[in-house]
């Protein structure tokens, strides 16, 4: 099905990131930085890192630590998060909103996210946001894997990875401001749809229940 086909039945799925996209994690992945710098010894500059929130752990944690540690850091590092990164992580405002007004209107709603799939559970489920389900541990293109599998027609994100996902599983890409990216790059990148943030996303949907070719923010 293309990407601008008419999709006005009930049985719509929409795909949302998670990063940035349905919650903050900057407080608690700048937490969890700062504890992994302290238990290893190793400088990490945890302010520059939540900046550049999208791409898999490991790419990040390669900029502070040798080629041959970094798997070994990253396990490390998933171990510490849920003690430390998931209850300093709020929800974004219109995250629950969002998922609330898919499946009201006889939609599922799914996440798909770069982050480690356990813990991205252990946000959502903290958070009290409850999606039909969770995939974790794929990145940009890779989206495109989960996407086609639970048949999404939308895919929401702030990062422009998220944005070639869309592309590559031939599902609408509605992006929203909340990570590193200002509206116009994220237009300039190829998105349907740009939203402020989520809390534009329920009247975004309805329009595009109503006729999926036309509502571009």
């Amino acid at each position: 099905m293309s990407r601008m086909a008419s999709m006005t039945s009930p049985a719509l799925t929409v795909g949302f990131d998670l990063d940035m996209t349905l919650i903050d994690s900057r407080p608690g992945i700048h937490a969890c930085y700062t504890a992994l710098a302290e238990r290893t010894g190793t400088y990490i500059d945890a302010d520059l890192a939540i900046t550049r929130l999208g791409p898999p752990l490991e790419e990040e944690l390669a900029n502070w630590f040798p080629a041959e540690q970094v798997a070994a850091i990253a396990d490390m590092y998933r171990a510490m998060y849920p003690t430390i990164a998931i209850a300093a992580t709020p929800a974004l405002p219109g995250a629950r909103e969002a998922i609330t007004a898919v499946r009201a209107s006889g939609g599922r709603a799914v996440v798909v996210t770069a982050k480690y799939e356990p813990n991205a559970k252990l946000h959502l489920e903290y958070l009290g946001i409850e999606p039909d389900a969770v995939i974790g541990d794929l990145w940009a293109e890779q989206k495109a894997e989960a996407l086609r599998e639970h048949g999404a027609h939308v895919y929401v994100g702030d990062h422009l990875g998220d944005i070639r996902g869309a592309r590559r599983a031939d599902a609408y890409s509605v992006a929203v401001a909340t990570g590193p990216y200002a509206a116009e790059e994220l237009r300039a990148a190829g998105a349907d749809a740009v939203l402020t943030d989520l809390t534009a996303f329920p009247e975004w949907l309805a329009a595009y229940r109503e006729a999926p070719e036309a509502p571009r923010a």
